[in-house]
Parts: C-alpha cells; structure tokens; sequence
C-alpha cells in the first residue's frame, strides 16, 4: 500500500488503464481500486492457464482418436500428372526457363503516358526521331532475333506438355495423356466443363485451367 501511495494520480491511473479499471474517484478510490484488482487478477490468471491446459488436452485427444483414417488426408491432396520426356527435352525446358528470367519486358512506345498504351501489347516504333527506335537507354527495349528462346521447347506449356484445346468430352479420346494436356475453351459452359473434368480424370490427362470451385 506504501508504494500506490508515493505514486502521483496520474501514475495510479496509468496503472488503472493498463488493468482495464475505471479512473475515477479520489486518489485513496485509485489505490483501494487497484489492490482489488492485484488480488483477483492471480487467481483469473491460474484459471486461465488450466483452461488451456484442458483445452491442449482435449485437441491431443481428437488426434489420437483411433478412427483417424490415413486414407482421408490422401484424399486430401492430388497429384498432378507429369509429362513423359526425355531428358533433352528437360534440358531444354530449363534452359527455356532460365533465358526468360533475362528476357526484357517489351512496353510499347508511350506506354508510361497514356493508360490505354500500357495495356496493349508490344509494338513496332516507328518515326525518324521515335527515341525507343533509336535505342535510347532511358527507352524500353526493342525486340530482336537475340531474345528468341530454345526451339526444342517451343510451343510447350512450362511442365513440358504439349496443350490441345478442348470443347467436349470426346476430344479427349483422341489425346496422349503421357505427352499431351487439355486446356478447355473459354467459350466452354459450366455443366459441359464438369463432364470434361470428370473424363479426363477416367483418361489421366491433366487440365491446365481447370477450375477448383467446381
């Protein structure tokens, strides 16, 4: 009681804050305020740590439950099919992937101007004094024959398939599921799109843009 009162009202009420407490009355209200509060807070604290102890218990017990089924957590997660080549072809899937990190964005001339140039696609500058043409550094960067890619992998999706565009469930009789992945069209319906998913899965043959909602 000696230390609450040598403090200041307005160090007992920082304290009174701290703990949640109100901060009215006088300062004797303060100090009789703040022993109350000492004297229950040990005991709140000793129940709340049983009741986390009770609680870790019970969680350990759901776990432990011997109805636990290993093939549910399989169920949980599928694999994605793999392509089956050759280790040229994966040879050149890496390097592939390793020159277009290096590869410049090509921007169109302008584009950091006006909104509508930002969005389309490259294009060819043109004019006698078109900076970008000339080869400003402070340009974007032109394309050339220098930034083309390995011929091996062209045309091929990244996990090394070959993508066959889909629109119905028969196309997909037709595909090598070792070598060749269906991306369904974007004109495609919802109830269409299902029936394709689901034969596709009969096949193995995986579907690059597949949706998970459904």
């Amino acid at each position: 009681m000696s230390d609450y009162e040598n403090m200041k009202v307005a160090e007992l009420k920082e304290l009174l804050k701290e703990a949640g407490l109100p901060v009215s009355g006088k300062k004797a209200d303060l100090i009789a305020r703040l022993q109350d509060g000492a004297e229950t807070s040990a005991p709140a604290e000793e129940e709340s740590v049983e009741e986390s102890a009770e609680e870790e218990e019970e969680f350990e017990e759901e776990f432990d439950d011997e109805d636990w089924d290993d093939e549910e957590v399989d169920e949980l997660h599928v694999a994605r099919q793999k392509p089956v080549i050759s280790d040229e072809l994966k040879a050149a899937l890496a390097l592939r992937a390793a020159q277009k990190k290096a590869t410049p964005s090509f921007r169109r001339t302008e584009w950091f101007r006006y909104k509508r140039l930002s969005r389309s696609g490259w294009r060819k500058p043109h004019g006698m004094d078109n900076k970008q043409r000339r080869n400003y550094k402070y340009r974007g960067s032109l394309v050339r024959v220098g930034h083309g890619k390995v011929s091996a992998a062209s045309g091929l999706h990244p996990s090394g398939f070959e993508e066959v565009m889909i629109h119905n469930a028969a196309e997909l009789d037709q595909m090598d599921a070792e070598t060749q992945a269906a991306r369904v069209g974007a004109t495609v319906g919802g109830r269409k799109r299902e029936n394709i998913h689901s034969r596709a899965d009969e096949l193995g043959i995986r579907v690059l843009n597949r949706r998970r909602d459904r």
